[in-house]
């Protein structure tokens, strides 16, 4: 074989690799180099891991499925089988640097884990979940001994018996917490009792993987038991010293990076450079180096910005490009064809058989004990038999230390793909938390004869930019005294591949969808819930913040769910385009167009699309210094009607000015004119009529009528389109007019759609029925 600088080598020892060539003008190779090898098989990986994860997407499934099956195909198993691509892409020579660029990878990617991993939040692990993440490793770790000795006296002959035995037993043990916590967000079960108690018992199981993986390497070693004892009493040591030394100086650095200022480079650096020292301390004793990058994200403190920015800053770099070469790793020493024969095909189906039946009937018994209901036992089974990367860390070490041959490890990777493929499709077949929610009186502002009774607002919000106009607009809308306004401001967030998912998984866990809880506060680490807590204490106002984690093409589920969990009469929610500097407004993605559409057609109330062109300026303004101007457009119609109710209800706040105008010619409608009556008996503010025919002139009158800070109108106001091409034809003819920039770049815009009774009742027909995830408060003290 000839290498890349023209000298031979031998073929079963090839020499290495010199990192960069000269280029092809020198008849040079740059695939026979390390660097640009090193730049295709990245480049390549993430292309076919990406496209899997595209492809798989409609199966719901997560990504570790997509880069297991990318691995495997790259591998000798499909097109590694090619001895021209394996030669030229993946050649012997290559590995070591493919191998240590994985591991790299994966050594900063057990740091983030660790990071999100909160040791608190296991000590307030409630009883049920202890017993049943339990259950979930004893029964499978006494079955996978079972199928060792079957294994060792058949395909995996030659190695010591006693370790073979460990290294199967926290094989089929584990529960892969990321990827449960993925499927969870996927199927929207967070938040739900299935969904609390399973990310317990799953974090528990975690942590007890760990110990175990530990105890299994320290026995891999080729050492007397006194090594494989010194070993372990190194580790023991190693923790104790890193809680003693580590965590006090980690905690220095968290403590001198406050909330709201950047976080210094040379604190970023230093825990870096802790994480890669604490990684050779361990690989220096024995037990890999990836448990001393997982123990110092562990120890990391969780409160304020510090683990936030971290996590930040590595994420993209180490989940999308490092990460995925550790599947690849593992795909290369994959090689699906030595499963051949029908003595090998029954091993896999054994083990696969052992590894389901031991996760799932452990967690159900223990479920069952635990008086969780039938169904959501069979669920819990179901999603506890996840598994994922700790698998193949496993298995990878197992084979590294010659403790499994190819066979061995391809049979595991085959019922770690299976069992992990099978989860979502089982979870849904046998658990739907669907259910009708109970019915309630007040889904709109209008109220007959209740005209004092609570208002429930479900404010929606995509980011901390609208916070302002949001905070603003409740300020105007709290009325009198005798009139109770209780707002749940929603956060929506979109649920991604990135490894932080399942920090903000926690946060929804404690924060609560559909509940929340007050202590939430106590960290003080969310600018969101900061500035609204402030605002409730300022104020009379109960503002309860909430938080939607979702894909964007189903969140607005989340929204309509939640509507009617907390029996809203009306939902706000962003307009889908931003305002920029130069006034104009810039569109945020058909995604959120979609949110907006679909809440639009399915809400269980009242719906306002507010168009936030600065409401009351960049800050909250106090409510002593409240001095708006407001307008009401009113054509006609149900939906005019409710937009008048707002406006009257916010004329009530004494530093607000409230101007209704009414449109002529205008169709003569009895319910009309008792809402305009009314207005005029109450004096909530001025009334004016305009004389109009046609959009041009309807469009010269609002101009003429002055300058606002808020224009209100319905959506299907009663009159002829005013703009001749809208992309947002949901805002009605005047709305559509409305958010244009040919109106105004100054004036902010509510469009208000009321709830009709007559719609929901034949969409129930249609059986448009929303899942509604059924959380009991008192669930929440028993689990994390």
């Amino acid at each position: 074989m000839t290498t890349g600088n023209g000298t031979s080598a031998n073929v079963s020892c090839p020499s290495p690799m010199k990192a960069t060539s000269d280029g092809v003008w020198q008849g040079e190779n740059p695939l026979h180099y390390a660097l640009p090898l090193a730049i295709v098989q990245i480049c390549l990986v993430v292309v076919v891991t990406r496209g899997l994860t595209f492809l798989l997407r409609p199966l719901r499934q997560p990504r570790v499925i997509a880069e297991i099956i990318g691995g495997i195909l790259l591998g000798p198993s499909a097109l590694g089988r090619s001895k021209a691509f394996l030669n030229n892409v993946f050649p012997k020579q290559s590995l070591p640097v493919l191998e240590t660029l994985a591991n790299l990878g994966l050594v900063f990617f057990l740091f983030l884990v660790g990071l999100e991993l909160d040791l608190r939040a296991l000590r307030k692990t409630g009883r049920s979940a202890l017993a049943i993440a339990a259950a979930g490793i004893s029964l499978p770790f006494v079955l996978g001994i079972g199928t060792s000795f079957v294994l060792h006296s058949t395909v995996n002959t030659g190695v010591s018996e006693g370790t073979f035995l460990v290294f199967m037993g926290v094989a089929l043990s584990i529960t892969a917490f990321p990827v449960l916590a993925r499927i969870l967000a996927e199927l929207k079960l967070l938040t739900t009792d299935v969904g609390r108690m399973a990310m317990s018992a799953a974090a528990v199981n975690d942590v007890a993987a760990w110990v175990l993986l530990a105890l299994a390497i320290a026995l891999s070693g080729n050492g007397s038991p006194l090594k494989t004892l010194w070993v372990l009493l190194c580790a023991v040591a190693f923790v104790t010293g890193a809680s003693l030394v580590i965590r006090p100086l980690l905690a220095f650095v968290a403590s001198r990076s406050p909330m709201g200022l950047p976080i210094k480079e040379s604190y970023i650096c230093a825990t870096l450079i802790i994480v890669l020292a604490a990684a050779f301390a361990t690989d220096a004793i024995g037990i890999h180096a990836l448990f001393g990058a997982f123990v110092v994200g562990v120890l990391v403190p969780k409160d304020g910005p510090f683990a936030s920015v971290l996590i930040e800053k590595l994420e993209d770099l180490v989940a999308s490009l490092l990460l995925p070469l550790y599947f690849v790793s593992s795909g290369l020493k994959t090689d699906v064809t030595t499963i051949s024969g029908k003595r090998s095909w029954l091993l896999l189906v054994l083990v696969i058989a052992n590894a389901c039946f031991g996760k799932i009937l452990g967690t159900i018994l223990s479920s069952l004990l635990a008086r969780v209901p039938a169904r959501e036992a069979l669920a819990l089974g179901f999603l506890m038999n996840t598994k994922g990367l700790v698998e193949l860390i496993v298995l990878n070490i197992g084979l590294d230390r010659k403790v499994l041959n190819q066979q061995t490890f391809a049979i595991l990777v085959l019922m770690a793909l299976f069992t992990t493929f099978i989860t979502t499709p089982l979870v849904i077949a046998v658990y739907k938390p669907a259910r009708k929610t109970v019915p309630y009186k007040h889904r709109t502002i209008i109220r007959d004869n209740d005209i004092d009774t609570e208002l429930r607002i479900l404010a929606c919000f995509h980011g901390s930019r609208n916070i302002p106009t949001l905070i603003n607009l409740i300020e105007s809308s709290r009325g009198t005294s005798r009139r109770p306004l209780t707002v749940y401001a929603m956060h929506l967030i979109e649920f991604s591949e990135r490894s932080s998912a399942i920090s903000i998984v926690h946060k929804a866990r404690r924060n609560g969808l559909p509940f929340w809880r007050r202590s939430f506060f106590g960290g003080g680490d969310d600018e969101v819930e900061v500035a609204f807590e402030v605002y409730r204490q300022l104020s009379r106002v109960d503002i309860r913040p909430m938080t939607a984690i979702s894909h964007l093409d189903t969140i607005h589920e989340d929204i309509i769910t939640s509507a009617e969990r907390k029996r809203a009469a009306l939902i706000i929610l962003p307009f889908y385009k931003v305002q920029r500097l130069d006034g104009r407004l810039e569109s945020l993605g058909t995604s959120y167009h979609h949110i907006n559409q679909q809440v639009l057609q399915y809400a269980p109330c009242s719906v306002g699309i507010l168009v936030d062109r600065g409401l009351g300026g960049s800050a909250h303004v106090s409510a002593s210094d409240v001095s708006y101007t407001m307008a009401v457009l009113f054509f006609g119609g149900p939906d005019d009607r409710e937009a008048l109710a707002y406006g009257t209800r916010m004329a009530e706040h004494p530093g607000i000015s409230l101007t209704v105008l009414r449109f002529l010619p205008h169709l003569h409608d009895e319910d009309d004119e008792v809402a305009l009556a009314s207005i005029r008996s109450n004096a909530a503010g001025s009334f004016q009529e305009m004389a109009a025919k046609g959009s041009e002139q309807v469009a010269a009158a609002i101009k003429s009528a002055g300058r606002f800070n808020l224009l209100l109108v319905g959506r299907r106001a009663t009159t002829t389109p005013m703009v001749e091409r809208t992309d947002c034809p949901e805002m009605g003819p005047v709305g559509s007019y409305l958010v244009s920039s040919e109106f105004s770049t100054a004036t902010s815009v509510l469009i208000i759609q009321r709830y009709d009774p007559k719609e929901d009742d034949a969409m129930k027909d249609e059986e448009q029925v929303h899942a509604v995830p059924n959380t009991p408060l008192t669930l929440a003290s028993q689990v994390a």
